[in-house]
């Protein structure tokens, strides 16, 4: 009867590491997708404030007059 506990209790160890190894890699694949996504989207968005400006003034700029 006790080696049957003890037997079950290897087994959720065994069950509950390969959860964590699991979760672990998921926790990791967002962290990318997410660091990913602000190189992606957010980083243009900053260069395109600031190209802008510099943009427009060569666009309005009077030619000859």
């Amino acid at each position: 009867m006790e080696q049957d506990i003890i037997k079950k209790l290897e087994e959720q160890e065994k069950k509950i590491d390969a959860i964590f190894v699991s979760v672990e890699r998921t926790r990791k694949y967002f962290l990318w997708t997410l660091i990913i996504s602000v190189v992606v989207l957010v980083l243009p968005l900053i260069g395109i404030l600031f190209l802008l400006p510099t943009l427009l003034n060569t666009i309005s700029l009077p030619t000859g007059l």
